[in-house]
C-alpha cells in the first residue's frame, strides 16, 4: 500500500491537473455537492497561508500552486511529483520556483528552508510514508512545519479508500485520512499550534526548534 510512490496515483494527479482547482472553487462536478460553508473556509485557509510570517518556504505537494501563491517570503519553492501540476504552479509563482521532485526524498540540503508547508498531502500518506515525510521535513526546514488538510467530520470515517472520478469519466482509487488537530499534534510532536479547526479544513504549525 502506497501513495507517494504509487504509479497509478501519479498518473491520476497528472491527469487531474487541468481540473484540480475546481475542487477548491466549487466548480464542475463539485458544484453538485452539498458543502455548506465550503467557499468561506477556502477563503479562511487562504488567509491562514497568507498570514504566515515571511520565510524561506518549501511547499511539498504544491499541486497547481493554488495555496503556494499566497506564501510570503524571500524564497518560495513548490515541489510536486506531477509535471503537469508543476507547470501550472510555476505560472502562479513568477518570483518563485516550482520543481518536480520526490516528497519522501527531498532534493535539498539540510536546513535549506525555514519552513516546510504541505497542503492536502499528509492526509493521503500511509504508515511508513508519514514517518519518511516528517523526517525529510525536519531535515530541510529549520523552524517550522505547517500542515493543511481535510478535517474529520461527523459521518465520515477516519480513513478510507475513495473512488475519484475525473471529468473524462476515468475512475481512480486514492487513500484518504480525515484529521483532527489532536491527531496532528500527536503525530507531528513537539510544540504544535492550531491555525484552523473548521468543518472542512484543519491547519497546524509544528515548531521545529530552529
Amino acid at each position: 500500500m502506497a501513495f507517494a510512490h504509487d504509479a497509478a496515483t501519479h498518473a491520476y494527479y497528472d491527469r487531474r491537473a487541468d481540473e484540480y482547482d475546481q475542487w477548491y472553487e466549487d466548480r464542475g462536478r463539485f458544484a453538485e455537492r452539498d458543502r455548506p460553508g465550503w467557499l468561506d473556509e477556502v477563503a479562511q485557509l487562504v488567509d491562514v497561508v497568507a498570514g504566515l510570517p515571511p520565510a524561506r518556504t518549501l511547499d511539498v505537494a504544491c499541486g497547481t500552486g493554488y495555496l503556494t501563491r499566497h506564501v510570503r517570503g524571500p524564497l518560495v519553492v513548490g515541489l510536486d511529483q506531477s509535471a503537469a501540476m508543476v507547470a501550472r504552479a510555476q505560472e502562479r509563482l513568477p518570483d518563485g520556483v516550482a520543481l518536480v521532485g520526490d516528497a519522501l526524498a527531498l532534493p535539498f540540503a539540510d536546513g535549506a528552508f525555514e519552513r516546510v508547508l504541505t497542503g492536502h498531502f499528509y492526509g493521503h500518506l500511509v504508515p511508513g510514508e508519514r514517518e519518511r515525510f516528517l523526517a525529510q521535513a525536519r531535515r530541510v526546514a529549520r523552524a517550522e512545519l505547517v500542515v493543511l488538510d481535510t478535517a474529520r467530520r461527523d459521518g465520515v470515517p477516519a480513513e478510507r479508500w475513495e473512488e475519484r472520478v475525473l471529468n473524462d469519466g476515468s475512475r481512480h482509487r486514492v487513500f484518504k485520512r480525515f484529521l483532527t488537530p489532536g491527531e496532528l499534534r500527536a503525530e507531528l510532536g513537539g510544540e504544535v499550534e492550531v491555525l484552523m479547526d473548521g468543518t472542512w479544513f484543519v491547519a497546524v504549525r509544528a515548531r521545529l526548534g530552529g
